[in-house]
């Protein structure tokens, strides 16, 4: 039996995911985090979140990585961890520090770095000419239109340092790209309190369908589980809002995605993890999104262990442990499975979500949820904003997202202010 050290997490699907791999892996984990209520507070009341059921759960100031270090030292003295890990993008370069530090199991810090950095990412895909779009890495506003005018619009405008698509956009103009620079500017620090890094990220404007590769690396090769159909929604935002496992796409431009996801990884020397890369399939030939060393969210990791059996999450801590996963599909009976999610109108207080019925019907349907009366919703401007999702499996062909999508297109989302007349 393993001890694993769990530093941080989302608090989304992987929350829940990774402590139940850990537990049926045969392996115990010590959950350590800087705030406790960060976690409590989207626990439903009368129930224990996962990562608070640990067999030790501890709290220190995890953004202060020297304090840290020498926290984790101590702890191991006693706990004696035989491997470290975290879901959350915003500690991947934490976890890997504190690995090597401990000489456990991991990638090389600045690898992660590396990956989960889009302007790192970027640079080292352009040095070992892995396709992408063109780019350019900006700071301030003067550096920042000459950047636009030189690749020209449209073209997107991402942070290089947040996630789930946050202040991601398409921008058309000068007007457009001031509002996306002054949003940026005006979120100094991301959710976990961490100062942000003060560079915009401007790239050319990829068109296509978008994919993501999940794969699996150990000792420095890579085993590609597959390839995720995503669809995106919310314009000018790229918010996700379906996914398909396996992308339903003839097999060489399968292969070619894969392929392009494998010289991803090499090219910034993430030679041992799980990694979930994005590409968009252009005319041209698949071309790199974006790097994250960790398994996909999304619930992207359940379609896949519905259709092939393989346990990403389960392997993600079984890597963190210094052991071999394996990573042999067996045949489920399913031949595609998928998810595809609410996503808010507008801005509002939801008083009620009809339709739900049709969902709970469907002998397709393996998961669904929606948010309850009185959730307060943002615009759909990121994947932080759905109000629900349908989980979906087709045993017979590829049909799983045309189902999912349709009983989701079959939900109402009612707002507070519709019912009372009074704005929400």
């Amino acid at each position: 039996m393993g001890h694993l050290l769990v530093v941080e997490s989302w608090v989304g699907a992987m929350s829940a995911l990774l402590p139940r791999a850990v537990r049926e892996g045969g392996h115990r984990f010590t959950f350590l985090t800087r705030d406790l209520h960060h976690y409590l507070r989207t626990t439903p009341a009368g129930t224990t979140h996962p990562l608070l059921a640990a067999e030790n759960v501890l709290t220190t100031e995890t953004n202060d990585v020297p304090a840290l270090l020498a926290h984790v030292s101590r702890l191991h003295e006693t706990f004696r961890f035989d491997g470290v890990l975290t879901s959350c993008d915003y500690y991947l370069g934490t976890v890997a520090r504190v690995a090597a530090h401990l000489r456990l199991p991991g990638a090389a810090p600045e690898a992660v770095e590396r990956a989960y950095r889009k302007d790192l990412a970027r640079a080292a895909l352009r040095r070992a000419a892995v396709p992408g779009p063109e780019f350019a890495v900006a700071q301030g506003w003067a550096e920042t239109v000459t950047a636009a005018e030189e690749i020209g619009y449209p073209l997107v405008v991402k942070p290089v340092d947040l996630c789930a698509g946050m202040h991601v956009r398409r921008v058309d103009d000068t007007a457009g790209l001031r509002a996306a620079f002054d949003a940026l500017a005006d979120f100094p620090v991301n959710a976990r309190r961490q100062p942000r890094v003060p560079l915009i990220l401007l790239e050319e404007l990829l068109t296509g369908p978008e994919v993501s590769v999940e794969t699996v690396t150990s000792a420095g090769v890579t085993t590609v589980v597959g390839v995720t159909g995503k669809r995106l929604a919310g314009a000018p935002w790229f918010v996700e809002s379906g996914h398909l496992f396996p992308a339903d796409l003839p097999p060489e431009v399968g292969r070619a995605a894969a392929d392009t996801a494998v010289a991803a990884l090499a090219a910034v020397g993430l030679d041992h993890g799980v990694a979930h890369t994005e590409l968009r399939l252009t005319p041209a030939g698949p071309r790199v999104v974006e790097i994250n060393p960790r398994p996909a969210g999304n619930q992207i990791t359940e379609l896949i262990r519905r259709v092939t059996g393989i346990d990403i999450p389960m392997a993600y801590a079984q890597l963190a442990l210094g052991e071999q996963p394996d990573l042999t599909p067996t045949d489920t009976g399913v031949r595609s499975a998928a998810i595809a999610f609410l996503l808010p109108p507008r801005a509002g207080t939801v008083a009620e979500i009809t339709g739900v019925d049709r969902v709970t019907a469907d002998p397709r349907v393996v998961d669904h949820s929606h948010k309850p009366a009185g959730h307060r919703t943002d615009d759909a401007s990121s994947n932080n904003s759905y109000l629900g999702h349908v989980t979906t499996v087709d045993t017979s062909g590829p049909g799983a997202l045309d189902v999912a999508e349709d009983l989701v297109a079959g939900l109402d989302v009612r707002y507070a202010d519709e019912l009372t007349g009074v704005p929400a």
